[in-house]
């Protein structure tokens, strides 16, 4: 399906990225991702993929760093001639409630969330422009589509990430590159993960699946988005979230 394709991923070493880089190796697509820092986890991520055949270029850069971004796009066209997937799947939160949180806590989260895809989207883009193909998926939240309380920094780069994906579709479809972003829900991730048990179970209870979903679940989304199959979607959010919202 993506076999001798090439695609990057932003923050892939654990989660939902490293589900994405491993189900998309399973189809023969050479990985390149980056992480910030998980260092063993990269490490063992890079193994893993290159134990499936395929090749791989593992990063350790800053996403929200708009010339690192640049530097890393080019490294990877250098290295596999070309580059049809970004997937920027790169992410933090810096909870709190909005009278309490301070300018740092926003613009971390703004900068990691929402200006890495700026970042990446202009690097890659030139590159698709050219070649007059590409998939570009942006990771954003059932939370920037609905709100949450506690969240209103993530909130906004998410609901900016949607933004984003509807204008920059527009701007590029006449060349063939498809860009979309997917919308998950509650996922069980590492950092779900670190959440208290019953605080697990309220969230669970507002879920009509009456389970959290799981990162392999979202992957699938993504190849989906990545390949030919949905050659005539673009500008969407995908929901991924068990009828949630």
């Amino acid at each position: 399906m993506l076999k001798n394709k090439t695609a990057l991923i932003t923050g892939a070493s654990r989660g939902i990225g490293r589900a994405i880089a491993t189900m998309y190796a399973d189809q023969g697509c050479n990985i390149a991702f980056t992480y910030i820092n998980e260092d063993q986890e990269a490490v063992e991520l890079t193994q893993l993929l290159l134990a499936k055949g395929v090749q791989v270029l593992c990063i350790k850069s800053d996403a929200s760093d708009f010339d690192a971004a640049h530097d890393v796009v080019k490294q990877i066209v250098d290295t596999f001639g070309s580059i049809d997937i970004l997937v920027c799947n790169a992410g933090i939160t810096r909870d709190t409630l909005l009278i309490r949180m301070s300018e740092q806590q926003w613009d971390d989260v703004l900068n990691v969330n929402l200006k890495s895809v700026f970042n990446y989207c202009h690097a890659v883009t030139p590159y698709m422009m050219r070649q007059r193909s590409g998939s570009i998926i942006a990771m954003s939240s059932i939370v920037g589509l609905s709100g949450n309380p506690g969240q209103t920094n993530y909130a906004a780069s998410k609901a900016g990430v949607i933004a984003l994906v509807k204008s920059l579709s527009k701007e590029l479809a006449s060349r063939n590159i498809r860009v979309n972003a997917i919308a998950p829900g509650f996922i069980l991730t590492d950092m779900t993960l670190a959440l208290p048990e019953d605080t697990r179970s309220e969230i669970v209870k507002q879920i009509p699946m009456r389970r959290c979903g799981d990162a392999e679940e979202v992957a699938k989304v993504a190849l989906f988005l990545g390949s030919d199959m949905s050659s005539y979607v673009s500008g969407q959010v995908i929901s991924v979230n068990g009828a949630m919202g």
